[in-house]
């Protein structure tokens, strides 16, 4: 694995379209190395199942449309220097254990992989490919309809707060509750959107910052306990996130700190709306209970750039996730159409 600086390394670029965040040419998977934003614009040079399903796991590629895109890719790539069904299966289980609570990204390879299996020897990696490629298509479509969707529902809302980062660098296109804000942006709807920093990797400070300034979207940046009090005090007219897999019962696993949002909408009687494409619903897992909580190194939250913050041997507990229970959500957006109660059968009828 290689990186190469852009030309707009180590400044925010103007205002844009939405940044590209992995790109297929040629044999490798170019991504933009989301741990060095916002102080340094770099791109990876990917080149086999490893080296992308590393990128996934240390957050270089992160947002869960996003590594289920990559990770097809990962199979393809692997697949073009050896087909074989041993390195078929070598990179599957690689990409399948980088992240184990978005959804999206195991159904992204199970159907390269399917694509692949099904394709003579000789023809497996561009099967592959070709898989992929429509995966990332697909994606793209869904950002464009979730926006839509999403800004109908919240025409009257005026100033949003969303937590973590859910643009262009966490699903192709404009990305998922992000698209929905520059949506209502582009509509001329909006006033401001409150911006968490989205403790402990900080992806609202380092992330969706860099998102809205590229966009020109008039934004504020709260610590996340900031959150409730503004929400209590009348500040904000709704909560949109994103998220990583939606159970089959509407309840909602998304960044950890997505619940106490929730909660705090709930007793301020404002909208509190997920928007994610419906690749993140799974109907195999009946509800929140079911989903793997994933939990990262503990000095995530004991140490800041390298700094540490903490006592030495602190104990820590950092999960990445939470589930928010589908009763807190008004209602989930997707490229499909809007869940509104999200119920089982809501959710059924978008799957279908």
């Amino acid at each position: 694995m290689t990186s190469t600086a852009r030309p707009s390394a180590g400044t925010l670029a103007p205002p844009t379209s939405p940044v590209v965040a992995v790109r297929y040419a040629d044999g490798v998977l170019w991504a933009i190395d989301q741990t060095e934003l916002p102080w340094r614009e770099r791109d990876l040079k990917l080149t086999d199942a490893e080296e992308v399903a590393a990128a996934i796991k240390r957050l270089a590629i992160r947002g869960a449309p996003l590594i289920g895109v990559a990770a097809g890719y990962g199979v393809a790539l692997e697949l073009m220097s050896d087909p074989r069904p041993e390195a078929l299966d070598r990179a599957c289980a690689l990409l399948r254990e980088a992240r184990p609570t978005a959804v999206n990204l195991a159904r992204a390879v199970d159907r390269v992989a399917g694509a692949a299996a099904a394709a003579p020897s000789g023809e497996r990696a561009d099967a592959a490919l070709h898989e992929a490629r429509a995966i990332e298509n697909e994606e793209l479509a869904a950002s464009d309809a979730i926006a839509r969707h999403g800004a109908e529902l919240l025409a009257h809302a005026s100033r949003i707060l969303t937590h973590c980062n859910t643009g262009a660098l966490a699903a192709p296109g404009r990305g998922t509750a992000l698209a929905v804000i520059a949506e209502l942006a582009v509509r001329g709807t909006l006033s401001e959107v409150i911006a968490t920093e989205s403790r402990p990797l900080l992806q609202g400070t380092r992330l969706t910052a860099y998102e809205l300034s590229r966009l020109a979207i008039a934004h504020q940046l709260i610590v996340d306990s900031a959150a409730a009090g503004l929400i209590a005090s009348g500040a904000v007219d709704a909560v949109v996130v994103g998220c990583d897999r939606v159970a089959a019962n509407g309840d909602v696993a998304n960044k950890v700190g997505t619940y106490g949002l929730a909660l705090a909408a709930s007793a301020a009687a404002i909208p509190f709306v997920v928007a994610g494409p419906t690749s993140t619903i799974d109907e195999d897992c009946p509800s929140g209970d079911g989903i793997s909580i994933e939990e990262r190194d503990p000095d995530e939250i004991s140490s800041v750039g390298g700094r540490r913050l903490a006592p030495p041997g602190t104990p820590c507990r950092n999960p990445a996730f939470d589930v928010t229970p589908a009763a807190l959500v008004t209602a989930l957006v997707t490229e499909r159409g809007i869940a509104q109660p999200v119920t089982t059968d809501s959710l059924l009828a978008l799957k279908q």
